[in-house]
């Protein structure tokens, strides 16, 4: 399968560059696979959609301000650095830029000292293990000193950083939002629950790699990032009662589908685990645990995409995508949504 069947033309213009004031205010796009319809609704009337017996998995991952702008002790250089993964304590490993200046050795401090780094190794690929030095809680020093480390596509400044995270987003670790969650608010959650509908929660910390390109040509050739997941037992047998009992498992989100497609062994049932997976899920892909879909508009020829024309089929995806173009849907991390049924 050629990677180019998943591209398509969508105007500069339609790539939102900022939030909704209101997040639930989105606009919602609604595909049908059964009776192949497309309903154009807002975000909050997806209640309408939901059945008592339906279980909604949310993931629960929180971003970092993983971006870092300091300079190196010894010359004042400027360098930038964008956590990737905590290897173990203070020790991460991070992206750099510029890279060929920054050598084991060298010292880099942010925040006016607030925080330094020793580069410790160069990976093959390029980055850098370091290990940081503060005083007080890691956490805080971060929140001080980061910057959320938005798409490339955004150029807008984001003034307000819990917009680049979900109202329910509790464990860190991303460097990016899982932004189908973007639109849901407490109020509208709550809704949800009390209409008898079930919310789980799971953990995908995702990586750099879900901006990256695909640069094969054949999809098949192409080789997927890593992300870590956990799902724990109670949340696995919850949703996994929720199933029994008749309702449907709707992901919220590709990264929540990554998770139960991970750990769901072909018989449907959903497994208790934690780990890093590689899955990559483009069609031909037989689901074992996701019956619905919701997730924004995703870039051209990117594995998210793929994602969901496996499950609601590459051509009709690429039918909704140009009618949401044609009625002027905002795009990409910060646009609007769907559900695909």
């Amino acid at each position: 399968m050629q990677v180019s069947d998943f591209d398509y033309n969508l105007p500069e213009e339609l790539i939102a560059q900022t939030p909704l004031e209101k997040r639930d205010e989105s606009r919602l796009l609604v595909y049908n696979r059964q009776t192949d319809t497309i309903e154009h609704r807002q975000f909050k009337n997806i209640i309408d959609y939901l059945s008592p017996k339906d279980c909604l998995v949310l993931n629960n991952t929180r971003v970092l301000p993983a971006r870092l702008l300091g300079n190196k002790k010894d010359s004042g250089g400027k360098v930038e650095f964008v956590l990737l993964k905590n290897i173990s304590g203070d020790k991460w490993e991070v992206l750099v830029n510029p890279g060929r200046r920054i050598q084991p050795g060298h010292v880099i401090e942010f925040g006016d000292g607030l925080l330094e780094a020793n580069v410790i190794e160069r990976c093959a690929d390029g980055n850098r293990i370091v290990e940081f030095k503060y005083d007080g809680v890691w956490q805080e020093v971060l929140d001080k000193v980061g910057i959320m480390p938005l798409p490339p596509y955004i150029h807008s400044t984001l003034e307000d950083k819990e917009r680049y995270q979900t109202a329910y987003s509790k464990i860190n670790g991303s460097a990016a939002a899982p932004t189908a969650g973007l639109h849901f608010t407490n109020e509208l959650l709550q809704k949800i629950q009390d209409k008898g509908v079930g919310i789980a929660y799971t953990t995908l910390h995702i990586g750099l790699g879900t901006f990256r390109p695909v640069k094969v040509d054949k999809l098949e050739d192409h080789d997927m990032h890593s992300e870590f997941y956990h799902m724990d037992e109670e949340t696995a047998q919850y949703i996994n009662e929720r199933r029994a009992n008749g309702g449907r498992i709707i992901s919220v989100g590709t990264t929540s589908c990554r998770v139960l497609e991970t750990v769901t062994t072909p018989d449907g049932i959903v497994h208790a685990g934690e780990g890093n997976t590689k899955i990559f899920i483009y069609p031909g892909y037989k689901f074992k645990a996701v019956d619905a879909l919701i997730t924004n508009f995703h870039l051209p020829k990117s594995t998210l995409l793929m994602l969901v024309s496996a499950l609601a089929g590459k051509e009709n995806v690429l039918r909704f995508y140009q009618e949401a173009i044609d009625e002027r849907y905002r795009f990409f991390s910060f646009g609007d949504a769907s559900l695909i049924l």
